[in-house]
């Protein structure tokens, strides 16, 4: 298995993973201008980018991943739910698919709060085991806090949602299961993102706030602590939906 995670503008991480011995690869969250990495990266490995999968229809930067998946001739995939609000054509993803990427499987969980249409990805490496060794979390679940609920203008209902996602989908999780997030310090996607690029469902469940209260509690800090908006967020949302 291969595993590239790229730091980019906005505070954003993207990613690029897959299977070098099959030679299939997925790419996650391409922000607009690095297109090009990954198509040097996939060179480099010797692989074809086969999925490229935004997690969620994004507020705060230009998704590239509808450009990268046009030049490399692979589906663009977004969750179902995006259907009739986008202006283009995309690969549904629904909640418990699985993605084959040769030795390295990918699962789709739909986890809503951020966003309605908010996706993580569970990955796991065959050739080691079945069991998941790591999930791509977006912008549900970060190192230290959880994503903001306000950006579809319903704060405290997004907010009871995305509890439910992090409780019923990511935290039944193995405590080992490693998470990558879509963003880090710097963003304004969250409050009390840590620098640390990656961490685990064992760790965030004992040392992240949110994630130590109950629901009622969770939803009053959440809407509490809410960051400026991005700038020039709806233009990029505009954007991102046109395609």
């Amino acid at each position: 298995m291969f595993f590239k995670q790229l730091a980019t503008k906005e505070s954003s991480l993207s990613y690029f993973f897959g299977c070098g011995g099959k030679g299939r690869g997925v790419a996650v969250d391409v922000v607009a201008g690095d297109e090009e990495w990954f198509i040097e990266e996939a060179k480099k490995a010797n692989v074809t980018i086969n999925y490229v999968i935004d997690t969620h229809v994004h507020a705060d930067h230009y998704s590239g991943g509808r450009k990268l998946a046009q030049i490399v001739g692979a589906p663009y995939c977004l969750h179902e739910s995006d259907k009739g609000l986008v202006k283009f054509e995309f690969e549904s993803l629904r909640d418990g698919q699985l993605l084959d990427i040769g030795n390295v499987e990918v699962k789709v969980l739909h986890t809503p709060g951020h966003t309605p249409d908010s996706i993580c990805l569970l990955v796991s490496d065959k050739r080691r085991t079945e069991a998941p060794w790591f999930v791509v979390t977006g912008d549900t679940l970060f190192v230290g806090a959880a994503g903001r609920p306000d950006l579809a203008g319903k704060e405290r209902e997004m907010a009871a949602v995305l509890y439910d996602s992090l409780q019923n989908k990511l935290l039944s999780l193995s405590n080992e299961v490693e998470i990558f997030p879509g963003h880090q310090a710097g963003s304004v996607c969250g409050v009390g993102l840590s620098g640390k690029p990656s961490s685990t469902i064992g760790f965030e469940k004992r040392w992240n706030p949110g994630l130590l209260m109950g629901k009622h509690d969770f939803i009053e800090t959440l809407v509490s602590e809410i960051p400026p908006r991005p700038a020039e967020m709806d233009k990029m949302v505009a954007a991102n939906l046109a395609g």
